[in-house]
């Protein structure tokens, strides 16, 4: 019994990993004036066709890591997607106080997310 709990454990690491993509994904695409603001403030050019290349890549690749179809890749794909998110939205650098704070403790989140999505590659 105990066997068969673990092996749906791999299943259930990518629903979770992959749903937080696939919700964060249509959630932003609620916010897509401010989002498409927050990109063209920080220099990224043609910001609201970057907007929709990073949600479609979540909620593709976190689709994709959910159905085990080409997990290697999504996950390499969402590991490209946190590492430029990181750079965009998570600017530590420019902040003070508690605003620095929450934008640091995005970056440990970021790089925990690419931990688990380096583990998910080294186990495809």
């Amino acid at each position: 019994m105990f066997n068969s709990d673990i092996l749906f454990l791999p299943f259930l690491g990518s629903l979770l990993l992959g749903g937080a993509f696939v919700f964060a994904g249509l959630r932003n695409l609620g916010n897509i004036p401010f989002l498409t603001g927050v990109l063209a403030g920080r220099g990224v050019p043609l910001a609201r066709a970057a907007l929709f290349a990073g949600i479609a890549l979540q909620c593709v690749a976190g689709t994709l890591l959910i159905a085990g179809i080409y997990p290697a890749y999504a996950a390499a794909g969402l590991i490209v997607f946190l590492v430029i998110a990181t750079l965009i939205f998570h600017n530590f650098w420019d902040h003070d106080g508690p605003d620095r704070v929450a934008r640091i403790n995005g970056v440990v989140s970021n790089v925990a997310l690419a931990g688990g999505f380096l583990l998910i590659i080294a186990n495809s």
